[in-house]
C-alpha cells in the first residue's frame, strides 16, 4: 500500500510539510472565494430597485429631456434621470417622444399618444 512514497523519515516529513503548505494555500483561496461570493450576494440583496420610469437627457446646456423610457429599458443610454409615473405621463402628454422599444406610452395607457393605436 502506497509503496511509491520514500522509505526514509526525512523525505516523508519534507513531503508532509510541502503538502501542508499546499493545503493551507488552497484553504486561503477557498476562504477568499467564499468572502467574494458573500459580498456579491449582499450586493444583490441590497441593490436598489430600478426606477419605474426614466427620462433620457440631451447634451449641452441644461441637458433637456429628449425621450421617456420604462425603467428597465436598455435603450435609455447613460444620460438619464428617474421620474415618477405622473411626471412620465405629463412629459408624454406634453409631446416628449416615447421610446419605440419599451413603449412607455402604451404601458402608461396613453393610447391617444400611441401611434399603433391610431392606425
Amino acid at each position: 500500500m502506497f509503496d511509491d512514497l520514500p522509505p526514509d523519515l526525512d523525505r516523508l516529513r519534507t513531503l508532509r510539510v510541502w503538502h501542508a503548505l499546499w493545503v493551507e494555500r488552497i484553504d486561503r483561496k477557498i476562504a477568499a472565494i467564499q468572502r467574494r461570493q458573500a459580498e456579491q450576494e449582499r450586493g444583490r440583496r441590497n441593490r436598489p430597485a430600478p426606477p419605474e420610469w426614466l427620462v433620457q437627457l440631451g447634451i449641452g446646456s441644461g441637458r433637456p429631456p429628449i425621450q421617456v423610457h420604462a425603467g428597465d429599458c436598455r435603450m435609455a443610454g447613460s444620460r438619464h434621470r428617474p421620474v415618477g409615473r405622473e411626471e412620465a405621463r405629463r412629459l408624454l402628454a406634453g409631446g416628449l417622444p416615447a421610446c419605440v422599444h419599451c413603449r412607455p406610452d402604451a404601458r402608461l395607457h396613453l393610447l391617444d399618444l400611441d401611434p399603433a393605436a391610431a392606425a
